[in-house]
């Protein structure tokens, strides 16, 4: 992504509260989490991964001769040099903080891209031990979904999904990612995790898709697996 003008980047400060006004809903739902400096990380890097070049001379400075693309910025490498240090330590920054980042991303026309990639890296490679190799379909996709759950949870603090349904549903829980500011790009974010969740449960497993999204005026956010057509209504079974 280029922009126009000098780079000026609004990015959280250690210590500060976020100037970005949230809903009243967000703020009690969001209060006091702590999300892991990894998440912070992931979306830094990947920022800098989507702006630098194919190619880069050995000596080149591309600070110097890139200035404008956002990722490649001074400001941007030192913040990721910050999270990578907090990171290393297992260590957690306030919400505020990630929420000032993603809004960060929704300001480029590849905010869904980015936000699909950190997903797929918050999980990390997809492995399919043996023993998930014997697991019926239907257990292997409930095993998924819970494991979507509650490892999103422990990355931000806090519930992001619920089930919604046999199978692979799932519902985004009112919180983090649903900014009724924002458009629905930062649910990309679930979508690349949860795809790499299925892959470590089931072989050639269909995409998920997100075919209702709160930012883009529907009532919730739902994920589901590509070819399961029923209505959001069947077989719900929200979890607590």
């Amino acid at each position: 992504m280029e922009i126009e003008g000098p780079v000026s980047l609004d990015l959280p400060v250690p210590g500060t509260v976020s100037t970005i006004p949230h809903s009243s809903s967000q703020a009690t739902a969001g209060s006091g989490r702590r999300i892991q400096a990894r998440v912070a990380l992931l979306i830094l890097e990947t920022l800098r991964s989507q702006d630098r070049p194919g190619e880069i001379l050995d000596d080149e400075n591309v600070t110097l001769t890139l200035p404008r693309r956002l990722g490649l910025s001074d400001v941007i490498e030192a913040q990721i040099r910050r999270y990578t240090a907090e990171a290393r330590r297992r260590r957690r920054v306030p919400e505020g903080e990630v929420l000032d980042l993603m809004r960060l991303v929704l300001r480029r026309p590849d905010a869904d891209e980015v936000f699909f990639r950190v997903g797929e890296l918050l999980h990390g490679p997809a492995q399919r031990p043996f023993h998930r190799r014997f697991l019926p379909r239907r257990l292997a996709l409930a095993r998924a979904r819970r494991r979507t759950q509650v490892r999103l949870k422990q990355s931000f603090g806090g519930r992001v999904v619920r089930a919604a349904g046999k199978g692979f549903r799932l519902e985004a829980d009112p919180g983090l990612l649903l900014d009724e500011e924002a458009p629905g790009e930062a649910c990309a974010l679930i979508t690349g995790y949860a795809n790499r969740v299925l892959a470590s449960y089931l072989p050639d497993t269909p995409p998920v898709l997100h075919p209702h999204c709160r930012g883009k005026g529907d009532e919730r956010c739902l994920w589901r697996l590509r070819g399961d057509d029923r209505e959001d209504g069947d077989d719900a079974q929200g979890e607590s």
